[in-house]
């Protein structure tokens, strides 16, 4: 690996699975001391014994991401046992499906507390940090924060204001020395993709895995470990004209037709 992160402290929240493992581990090979976040102990502890294995440096924190007073407690013993944080990836995020009509109270409290207040409660954290001395944001946005998506109308709305929060700070802090952008995938292959077509489609997941995958017209759905190498690139020097932006990484999704 080039090195790209090295000595460089980074935050990745949900990073015990999926696109959020992949992230991390992409980090720590870049020379990065990553700091895993995450609700579950077993998935979070996997990752870091994943970097550990290949010769990274990588410390595990259990917290809720929408709990303020955790994330204050994390951040506080990052700096006071390291360095200020130098990146922030906003990874966390739960998903729900149904159109408004089907969207209960507590399914949008749900998302609004992990997918937009998780988002704030690290952002709030990190700015602090970096305020003065510069620093990288990535936050994970979706397609769906620019189009419209079938059933999808609560994960949407999440997926929205992270798009405008990435703006905002990105505006608020420039002449602070903090880039905030934000990446919109498409479908990604995760391990939560394969859970929840094991449970909704018993019998029937390779036909749907089919189905989802033609919805990108490149013909697939996205691996971890290119989203990865996008955050990667925005969280790193070669992006420091970079701030304010959304980047696609979709296969086509948004812009492109069969």
């Amino acid at each position: 690996m080039s090195e790209k992160l090295q000595n460089k402290i980074a935050v990745v929240t949900g990073g015990g699975s999926g696109i959020g493992r992949a992230i991390c581990e992409r980090f720590a090979a870049e020379g990065a001391k990553v700091f895993v976040l995450d609700f579950s102990e077993q998935d979070g502890g996997e990752t870091v014994s994943l970097i550990e294995k290949a010769a990274g440096k990588a410390v595990f924190y259990q917290c809720d991401v929408s709990d303020k007073t955790r994330i204050d407690e994390v951040f506080d013993a990052i700096v006071s046992e390291n360095s200020p944080v130098d990146i922030l990836v906003n990874n966390a995020g739960v998903a729900a499906i149904g159109a408004v009509e089907e969207c209960t109270s507590e399914d949008l409290d749900r998302i609004y507390n992990v997918n937009i207040k998780g988002v704030y409660n690290c952002l709030h954290a990190a700015v602090k940090q970096m305020k003065g001395r510069g620093g990288a944001i990535v936050n994970m946005a979706s397609v769906a924060s620019h189009i419209g998506i079938p059933d999808r109308f609560a994960y949407s709305m999440s997926k929205g204001a992270v798009l405008t929060m990435t703006q905002s700070v990105a505006t608020d802090y420039v002449t602070e020395g903090i880039r905030c952008n934000s990446i919109s995938p498409a479908r990604v292959h995760t391990p939560f993709v394969d859970g929840y077509l094991a449970k909704t489609y018993p019998g029937q997941e390779e036909e749907m895995f089919a189905k989802l995958s033609a919805t990108q017209p490149i013909g697939r759905m996205g691996k971890p470990e290119e989203i990865a190498g996008l955050a990667l690139y925005l969280a790193s020097d070669e992006a420091g004209f970079i701030t304010g932006s959304d980047f696609a990484i979709d296969g086509g999704f948004i812009k492109v037709k069969k």
